[in-house]
């Protein structure tokens, strides 16, 4: 038997490949599937079943597609209700895979239709829970996301995951390993670990949501205090999930177009395309083609552009590091942006040569800041809530770029403004949205409120451990 967590950190995912006597179960598969196919060709084994564990809202799974190329049968859990064949099995049905048994288990809670899958292996011992968005490492699931298709408050679906929890998972050894769907850094949970796989025993010891003397009401007001709107494309991807969509491979072939700085430049006129720049953020600040927003992919580039990019359906052009355009592509559709229409051959470098007007993004260290004798209310920290509460530059305004969309109108067009996150990843994305917006007035901040502190040219606000405000 062969157990392998295939984590993406972009999306901070666990997809799961279990592998027993040439029969192969994939657990909620990335959009992008040929690498599960070439590790079943690889082990010289076939591709059984797909579980899903839910109907995820944070990325489109790959289970569609993969069953299509593979004829493997999708399961999901009792109560879905998917718009395409797949086996609904059971509470306690069970799959036998090679000389191992996958067992379902119904664990309603972060939405109706979660189930987990307990791992048998040869000898009939219980080893192995893949947990979905039920329980993670150091928290559970948001409890909020499916009161809409439910019909239940959060404060319902809570108390649903509190039986869960403790009449499906907690009961079972303590030497189970858990491997979930996600890990620190998902939307999905407010508290997880940056650790991707524990023992149950360790976490029934150490998740503030498995405390074995904690009551019903206890667990409802600790999972749903601190809990923030979450970001607007998840229910986008919940019904591209449950319904169905377009093949990855039509994805593909619709973005892989090199355009010349001509074409581009056409076609972003004729389509009002986005231009989505992915390159770092001060590579991008040095010139970028104008009225292009900066989204880096080399951060957390698929949930920024899922809060930021309203419509999951907008036509996009990319301009990219060369060589890494196939790489964008495969991002965006993993959050269920399909409408790539073609990308500038040969990056940024083939509009500059070609004499076309570019932009710039004026950049200045922390110590420039301060030289410059700031007034405070000209600095604008675009991290999120939680961040500025644990510790800011004194008398600062708190705008998330999270919530961009609502915080423009406070901003004044006629007033220079210093803007700062924690790193620079993020201030660059919301100098660059507002900038092609007319926005000319916004500095960036190199280094973020990380070099502010080390700079030590500013008066801090006592620092408070951070909250899990999600």
């Amino acid at each position: 038997m062969k157990i392998e967590q295939i984590y993406t950190g972009c999306l901070a995912q666990g997809a799961y490949y279990i592998e027993s006597n040439g029969e192969v179960a994939i657990i909620d598969p990335l959009r992008e599937v040929e690498p599960y196919i070439q590790k079943a060709e690889k082990d010289n084994a076939a591709i059984k079943y797909v579980f899903e564990t839910h109907f995820h809202a944070d990325f489109v799974s790959g289970h569609i597609d993969l069953a299509a190329k593979t004829g493997a049968a999708i399961v999901y859990g009792p109560t879905a209700v998917p718009g395409f064949d797949a086996i609904i099995a059971a509470d306690g049905q069970e799959f036998k895979l090679g000389n191992v048994t996958i067992k379902v288990l119904h664990t309603p809670g972060h939405t109706m239709e979660s189930t987990c899958y307990l791992l048998t292996d040869e000898q009939g011992k219980a080893t192995s829970l893949f947990s979905g968005d039920t329980l993670f490492i150091g928290d559970v699931g948001r409890p909020d996301l499916a009161q809409k298709a439910a019909h239940m408050t959060q404060e319902e679906l809570a108390a649903t995951l509190f039986d869960s929890l403790r009449n499906k998972i907690m009961p079972l050894p303590d030497d189970i390993i858990v491997y979930p769907a996600h890990g620190a850094g998902s939307a999905c949970g407010k508290n997880m670990s940056k650790e991707t796989t524990d023992t149950l025993g360790h976490q029934k010891a150490s998740n503030y949501a498995l405390r074995a003397n904690m009551t019903r009401a206890e667990f409802i007001k600790e999972v749903t205090t601190g809990l923030m709107p979450p970001p607007a494309y998840f229910p986008l991807n919940v019904m591209m999930n449950k319904q169905g969509y377009e093949s990855i491979d039509t994805v593909m072939e619709r973005g892989s177009h090199a355009l010349t700085p001509e074409a581009f430049e056409a076609v972003a006129n004729e389509t009002g395309a986005l231009i989505l720049d992915t390159r770092d953020a001060q590579v991008f600040a040095a010139g970028f083609v104008p009225n292009s927003i900066n989204i880096g992919i080399n951060g957390n580039f698929a949930p920024w552009v899922g809060a930021l990019i309203p419509d999951i359906k907008q036509q996009i052009l990319l301009v990219a590091e060369p060589g890494t355009e196939l790489e964008v592509i495969t991002r965006l559709s993993r959050v269920g942006y399909d409408y790539c229409i073609g990308y500038l051959e040969n990056g940024f470098n083939s509009w500059k040569q070609s004499g076309k007007e570019i932009d710039t993004i004026q950049s200045v260290s922390a110590e420039e800041m301060a030289a410059a004798h700031v007034n405070r209310t000209s600095i604008l920290d675009v991290r999120k809530k939680n961040e500025y509460l644990s510790e800011h530059i004194q008398d600062v305004e708190n705008l998330p770029l999270d919530n961009i969309n609502d915080n423009i109108a406070s901003i004044d067009k006629d007033k220079t403004y210093y803007v700062h996150c924690a790193g620079g990843y993020r201030s660059m994305i919301f100098i660059s949205i507002l900038k092609a917006r007319g926005f000319d007035n916004l500095i960036d901040v190199k280094g973020g409120f990380k070099a502010i502190k080390e700079s030590e040219k500013f008066q801090l606000t006592n620092y408070v451990c951070p909250t899990t405000l999600l």
